[in-house]
């Protein structure tokens, strides 16, 4: 009888289903966690997304770098990419091409939206905007297009600057209407001009200075 049960044993650890088994539920042990680990950390690998915010303590200057490059709304059929050189700072790089024929509206090309918490803070006030830039390697722009605008109570129309190789910083100063009922969003639009073929730029940062 002992030698019956020794076998039967024996011919249990050699069954195949029993070796699936011992190997299925370690390995669904594994799945689940992982589940459960990355539903835990919804942030993991992600950038951030949606309008600029400010602090909430300190709005007298806002900066979009490093990783809020990513805050980027391409508005339409223009290139926008966040690349971060080796050892360098997060660059974005904004491509257009002149076939596509973007519209004037600053909200209907690459543009960084203002929560509003931001646009409260900013409206009725002198703003300074200031953006790093310079030309991409390849087809890069000689000018480069920005534009503050409120919405339908206004816009600083757009601003041209004349870029040089290397950083450079461009300002411009913007007296930001008063809000007036449901206007949407504010929009700090940036594109490269493109008198023909395509155009890029690449910008480091964009600072929002309240001044007033």
């Amino acid at each position: 009888m002992a030698r019956i049960d020794i076998a039967a044993s024996a011919a249990s650890r050699l069954n195949p289903n029993r070796l699936r088994d011992q190997l299925f539920f370690p390995v669904a042990g594994l799945v689940i966690f992982a589940l459960v680990a990355l539903a835990l950390s919804p942030a993991l690998g992600r950038h951030p997304t949606g309008p600029v915010t400010g602090d909430g303590v300190n709005y007298q200057a806002t900066r979009i770098e490093g990783e809020y490059l990513h805050k980027i709304y391409a508005g339409g059929d223009a290139i926008t990419a966040v690349r971060t050189p080796q050892g360098g700072r997060a660059e974005l790089v904004i491509g257009i091409d002149a076939a596509l024929r973007l519209d004037e509206a600053p909200e209907l090309g690459p543009h960084f939206r203002l929560a509003a918490d931001l646009e409260q803070q900013l409206e009725g006030r002198r703003v300074r905007v200031t953006v790093r830039a310079k030309p991409a390697e390849d087809r890069g722009a000689a000018q480069m297009r920005v534009n503050y605008s409120a919405g339908r109570v206004g816009e600083s129309g757009w601003k041209i600057f004349d870029l040089q190789p290397g950083w450079q910083d461009f300002s411009f100063d913007y007296e930001v209407p008063k809000i007036e009922g449901d206007q949407g969003f504010d929009y700090v639009a940036i594109r490269p001009v493109v008198p023909e073929k395509s155009r890029a730029l690449i910008v480091e940062r964009v600072v929002i200075e309240r001044l007033s």
